[in-house]
């Protein structure tokens, strides 16, 4: 893997994980946090991948490409659920969703 694409797939990663840390925060200000409740979920599932195949990639890992395949899938499914919702917040997410899932997918070359 490149350096310059790696440092690149980490950023979309580390900014995904934020924005999706921010929507997750703010769904749960919702009124009805139950119309979110799958929103938040994939929220922090995404969160989480994304930190993990940022320090896979940080790391050199000889998997890397493993978690970078399943991270692009769940940035996917959240960008879905996100852009189902209307609020700022949710859109915003879904962009930084797509933009990982795009980076994720080259670096793992699928």
């Amino acid at each position: 893997m490149k350096k310059e694409a790696i440092e690149s797939c980490i950023r979309a990663c580390n900014s995904c994980a934020d924005a999706c840390d921010t929507c997750s925060t703010a769904c749960l200000a919702e009124a009805d946090v139950k119309m979110t409740a799958e929103c938040i979920r994939l929220d922090m599932d995404c969160a989480a991948i994304c930190r993990l195949a940022a320090g896979f990639m940080a790391r050199g890992s000889a998997h890397a490409k493993d978690v970078l395949g399943v991270c692009a899938l769940i940035c996917e499914a959240c960008a879905r659920e996100c852009a189902g919702h209307e609020a700022d917040h949710c859109q915003r997410c879904a962009d930084a969703c797509r933009a990982c899932a795009s980076e994720c997918r080259k670096m793992a070359g699928s």
